[in-house]
């Protein structure tokens, strides 16, 4: 687990308070507690995401809530399209592989 300052310190121009605010949000989520949040690899990949998109994307802040909801659909169908493409036997993953092809 790393800390709100860790992760500050390996993302340049992302400041603790900016990023006590998208926790406050609820655009990034951290174990521990409210005083001292605790970030797994996954939250700090969400954390650059966020710094990226709205830095060298120029998506503005208001406009984040909109663009990480949309992501988070979009992983989330990628997630359940997997599942049915793993419960599939290998003849109808084929056959269904071939016709995404054409």
């Amino acid at each position: 687990m790393t800390t709100i300052q860790s992760v500050c310190a390996a993302l340049p121009g992302l400041s603790e308070e900016t990023l006590r605010r998208w926790l406050a949000q609820d655009w990034v989520r951290a174990d521990g507690t409210a005083g001292q949040p605790a970030f797994a690899e996954i939250d700090v990949a969400r954390v650059r995401l966020i710094l990226e998109l709205h830095t060298e994307l120029e998506v503005e802040e208001p406009t984040l809530p909109l663009v990480l909801s949309l992501l988070d659909q979009l992983y989330a169908t990628r997630a359940q399209l997997r599942l049915v493409l793993d419960s599939l036997d290998a003849p109808v993953r084929e056959a269904l592989a071939e016709s995404l092809v054409r």
